[in-house]
This record gives C-alpha cells, structure tokens and sequence, in this order.
C-alpha cells in the first residue's frame, strides 16, 4: 500500500501545479485584455481631440477675411512648425500646446459664379450692398433689376491636418464653404 500513497501524493501536485499556471495565464490575459481597452480608449479620445482642434481652425480660416485676400497666410502667428496656416492648440487648458493644426495645403477656391440682381433680397443689408445701381430700362419682372452683381458667390475648400504632439495620432479633416465676396476681391484666387 505505500508504494501506491506515494505515486498520488505526486499526482496531487502535478495537478496543483498545472491549475497554478493555468489561474497565471488567466490573469495575465485578463490584465492584457483589460490594458487593450484602455489603448482603444486612449486612441479614441485622442482622434476625437484632434478632430475637434482641426474642425476649430478651419472655423477661424472661415470667419477671416484672410482667406479670401491672402490665402497662403491666413494666420499671422505662425505655429511651432514655422510655417504659415498652422496653430498651436492647447486641448486640455494646461497651458502646453498639445496639438497642432495645419492648412495644408492651402485653401483654394474651387468655384466661383457672380450673383445676378434677380437673386438678391433687397431687405438683407449684406446683399443690398451687392447690388448694382440701377440705369434706365434694366429693370426686369416685378422691378428688380436685371444683369449681374458687383458679389460673388465662391465655394472654398479647407483642408486640416491635427497632430498631436505627444501620441502623434492625426486626423484630417476637408470641409467646403460657400463665402459671398465682393467681384474684385475673388478675381486673384477663383478660376
């Protein structure tokens, strides 16, 4: 009977050792797992951050008058790149630049067609500026003057890359906008 003892105490700690690496392994999967979705998470914040900071200058690019008159520099401070159209963002208010945007290339007007007068709505300040004095005999249907404009409406295309600093995670971002300008300003930069 003591031979047969024997041969199951060592038994029992095979068996003890095999659950031991088995709990191991499912520990450290579990931690692995567990540290994926933070990097999932992470990566996910980041790209949102810069999507934001991206979407915020071609919001600035737009509301400039730069844009349409100088194009290539429309923001006079230039970034930590040391080039023209980029920003630095500071995303978390911790007073460090964490992210940085760049209109690359630059904004370009894609199409540009003058107002004629039959479109304009004489009540709204911004268009009545548009409007061309009328001479004898050019008024058409219903009083309104007829040919085109001294405005154009131009259809611009602003493309933003954000970089953050740190992780180097980048996005772009493209948008279209549609600006009513004066005729002689759209002339040097519209086809």
């Amino acid at each position: 009977m003591k031979p047969m003892l024997r041969r199951q105490r060592g038994i029992t700690m095979f068996v003890a050792l095999v659950m031991l690496v088995l709990l191991t392994l499912f520990a450290l999967t579990t931690f692995n797992l567990g540290k994926s979705s933070l990097q999932i998470v992470g990566n996910f914040q980041h790209k949102n951050e810069a999507l934001a900071a991206a979407q915020e200058i071609i919001e600035k690019a737009l509301s400039t008058t730069r844009l349409l008159t100088n194009p290539g520099t429309i923001f006079l401070t230039p970034c930590s790149l040391g080039t023209n159209n980029c920003i630095d963002v500071d995303v978390n208010g911790d007073g460090i630049n964490d992210i940085v945007v760049q209109l690359t290339p630059q904004p370009t007007c894609v199409k540009a067609q003058v107002v004629p007068n039959a479109q304009l709505n004489f009540a709204n300040p911004q268009d009545l500026a548009c409007s061309v004095a009328p001479t004898q005999g050019t008024f058409g249907i219903g009083g309104v003057p007829t040919g085109n404009s001294l405005c154009t409406d131009s259809i611009w295309e602003v493309r933003a890359l954000a970089t953050d600093s740190t992780t180097r995670a980048s996005m772009t971002v493209t948008e279209g906008a549609g600006v009513r300008v004066p005729n002689t300003t759209v002339a040097t930069y519209c086809p």
